[in-house]
């Protein structure tokens, strides 16, 4: 199956659900561009796909910087001519900077997760919407799709185990500015959805998937997965969210979550895991 040939996707980030969207969009027929502030896992990602038969390169930027995001996506034009997808995963946990509970939460700290989660998308669907206005449309009259990376915890929090309120609001601040983008550039023939998982295997849940409790809290949170959600799940939603056999979606937030949502989860105050 190739849902995807002759389209050009760029992703953001090169590990967890980043990469498995590169591969699994590669095997679609999409010639992915893919953008990490790691040279060395970007590269490696791009080889890999081209080893397997796929169209691949790679750039190294920090998307927190205007001109690094500009100079990505003019790398990516370069190499295959237009950007029909982007799917905008970049991101990544705020507690190093000192993210938590609202009380705690430094001025460090909620600035630096706001940069790495909500700046970063902003900044990379303005450069690829500057691309996409201007190109012109595929034969099915698409000027391109954007899928912005939420998180579950913007519609449902977990009080006792994930009391991450900088990262919560830069998540749930995607999921308007998912909305208000598809809303105007509809016109231009351009959609805009979000997926929100919940919790996955990737770098970023590496301190979760240590700690027992978490992973127990998993097994019964996520019933549907048993535990951590393969990264491979979000890709799927990849595929369809940036091909056509999603061309009339948009503004939608798909929750990728195990049964998450609907799972209740007791809380009695403060717990261990936010001393």
């Amino acid at each position: 199956m190739e849902r995807l040939a002759n389209r050009v996707c760029l992703v953001t980030g090169s590990t967890g659900i980043a990469g498995a969207a590169a591969r699994r969009l590669a095997s679609e027929g999409a010639a992915v561009f893919v953008v990490s502030r790691t040279p060395e896992h970007a590269a490696g990602l791009a080889e890999e796909i081209r080893a397997a038969g796929g169209r691949a390169a790679a750039a190294a930027a920090d998307l927190r910087e205007p001109d690094a995001v500009a100079g990505a996506v003019t790398a990516c034009r370069a190499a295959f001519g237009r950007i029909d997808g982007l799917f905008a995963v970049a991101g990544g946990s705020g507690r190093a900077f000192g993210d938590g509970p609202l009380h705690r939460l430094t001025p460090e700290g909620w600035e630096e997760t706001l940069a790495l989660n909500l700046r970063t998308q902003a900044l990379v669907c303005r450069a690829v919407l500057q691309a996409m206005v201007e190109q012109a449309p595929t034969a099915t009259g698409s000027r391109g799709a954007l899928l912005l990376m939420s998180s579950i915890l913007a519609l449902a929090p977990s009080p006792g185990y994930f009391a991450t309120h900088a990262y919560t609001a830069a998540k749930g601040a995607i999921l308007s500015l998912t909305r208000a983008l598809a809303a105007y550039y509809a016109p231009y023939q351009i959609r805009v959805n979000a997926v929100a998982p919940a919790l996955t295997t990737s770098r970023m849940s590496v301190r979760a998937a240590a700690d027992p409790a978490t992973v127990a809290f998993a097994r019964w949170k996520q019933p549907l997965a048993g535990g951590l959600l393969d990264p491979e799940a979000v890709a799927h939603a990849a595929v369809y969210f940036l091909s056509d056999e999603s061309r009339y979606v948009t503004g939608q937030i798909l929750q990728i979550d195990g049964g998450w949502g609907v799972t209740g989860e007791p809380w009695l105050g403060e717990s261990e895991a936010d001393q």
